[in-house]
């Protein structure tokens, strides 16, 4: 479990690394047609979707919180995101 959670490359017998987690929400993300995408996703995803789009280490994967039930956005084109954090399901 230590390594899993220190070690981004480490992939638990049977599982993922966080760093494939993160290339395969890219991968997703960069094929994704211009127009608007509503995802319900796992709160992993999130953390994936917005490392990657952010350009962070995968080493803040673990460091970023997402709450349940929250909304998170990321827009932007051109391979340039904008991020915005913790809107409540039921706002407009």
């Amino acid at each position: 479990m230590h390594r899993w959670l220190t070690d981004p490359d480490y992939a638990p017998p049977g599982g993922e690394s966080v760093t494939a987690l993160i290339s395969r929400v890219g991968a997703v993300l960069a094929g994704l047609a211009a127009g608007t995408h509503r995802m319900v996703v796992d709160q992993a995803v999130v953390r994936a979707a917005v490392v990657h789009a952010l350009e962070l280490p995968a080493a803040a994967f673990w460091r970023l919180d997402v709450r349940p039930d929250t909304v998170t956005t990321l827009t932007g084109r051109l391979g340039r995101w904008n991020l915005q954090l913790g809107r409540p399901l039921d706002a407009p």
